[in-house]
């Protein structure tokens, strides 16, 4: 802590996607919790998903212009791709004139469009700040950022091909504290939230915060024989998926399917989840992890190096889950599922791996480090 007493006026960075902004969110909260009086800004980038969640939260933020590389070809592609400085610059100096108004004593970066600005323009102002990297790879702004951090928490082991050794922190990943290993109550809970029958096993399907095409079409074809699985479902389509998953579910009535385009309690879908079918970003494998679920991983291959793979693989050779590659998912995926849902030891045995491999006190040792400024 602070020798002097003064009130901590900390500045966290970085968005983009759910996996980037609850573990920021999980930070504040455990810097919360250690220091009430902390002061917390959160900067993200303007249009993005942060600038409804953080506030959501109870927290401040202020938005930049930045954005990210688009790919492909396409003439929106290219312009965007061609104000891509401009909106660095503008970024920068924007950066620059909330770090003057806040005063921050120290800045964190969670990865996202925002940290790359707001850290550098921390650097050259001498404000400390660390990183937080959530991927068993290293995205290319932490990378960049390395050297002058103070501190790297990390997810994974093995990080020192990314970082300088010396800096990395072993944390696992801070996650929302509402996640945790489910009881009984919390089960009932869940099957009165969700409607579900209690004498049903029930599969989870999610593809994070913004939707997974590849899931949605599995799930669709999955449609007509839902009513004969034995089963039910809880499917979170995301909003890109929303308008076609909602026309299929109209071809069918009475099917034991639950369908929403985002879940605000993830705490109580995990509860009553028997197996979970999900994307690979670390954020939800973390998660997956705290609340000790048999999963079935399908990671992006829309991701920078492939990332969610890697992070899958940790948990599959300690036999903790399974990995279908996403080009095989339509074939492979709901067969798999429905095999590993009417096998109870192997649900039992890759719950208990993967609660091993959970890291539950990741915020609160983040804070701790970060309060230590």
């Amino acid at each position: 802590m602070k020798k002097n007493k003064e009130t901590h006026r900390i500045i966290i960075s970085g968005g983009g996607t759910g996996g980037h902004i609850y573990p920021a969110i999980a930070i504040a909260d455990a810097i919360k919790k250690l220091e009430p009086d902390a002061e917390i800004l959160f900067v993200g980038a303007t249009g993005r998903m942060e600038m409804e969640k953080v506030p959501s939260a109870g927290y401040r933020i202020k938005g930049l212009p930045i954005a990210g590389l688009q790919r492909g070809y396409s003439p929106s592609a290219l312009i965007s791709n061609l104000a891509l400085p401009i909106r660095l610059l503008k970024s920068i100096r924007e950066a620059g004139r909330i770090l003057r108004d806040f005063k921050p004593h120290v800045a964190v970066g969670v990865g996202g469009y925002a940290s790359g600005p707001l850290l550098w323009a921390a650097s050259r102002r001498r404000i400390p700040y660390y990183l937080q990297e959530q991927n068993g790879f290293a995205g290319k702004t932490n990378k960049i950022l390395a050297g002058k951090a103070e501190k790297i928490f990390v997810a994974y082991p093995d990080m020192d091909k990314f970082f300088p050794a010396e800096k990395i922190v072993l944390t696992g990943n801070p996650i929302r504290s509402q996640i945790r290993l489910a009881d009984a109550q919390q089960k009932a809970s869940a099957l009165a939230f969700f409607g579900l029958d209690p004498h049903k096993k029930t599969l989870l399907v999610i593809g994070g915060s913004l939707g997974a095409a590849t899931l949605n079409r599995c799930m669709i074809d999955f449609l007509p024989l839902a009513a004969e699985s034995g089963i039910q479902v809880i499917w979170q389509c995301g909003r890109s998926g929303k308008e076609a998953a909602t026309a299929a579910m109209n071809t069918y009535t009475g099917i034991p399917v639950f369908l929403y385009d985002f879940l605000s309690r993830m705490d109580l879908a995990y509860a009553v989840a028997d197996v979970v079918i999900s994307r690979a970003g670390a954020g939800s494998i973390s998660e997956l992890c705290i609340a000790g679920k048999a999963c079935i991983f399908v990671p992006s291959p829309n991701v920078a190096e492939d990332h969610q793979t890697h992070n899958a693989m940790a948990l599959v050779k300690e036999d903790a889950g399974l990995l279908i590659r996403d080009a095989d998912a339509q074939t492979e995926l709901m067969p798999a599922a429905l095999k590993l849902i009417k096998d109870p030891e192997k649900i039992n045995l890759f719950s208990y791996n993967i609660l091993k491999i959970s890291r539950p006190d990741a915020a609160s040792q983040i804070a701790e480090i970060i309060l230590e400024k």
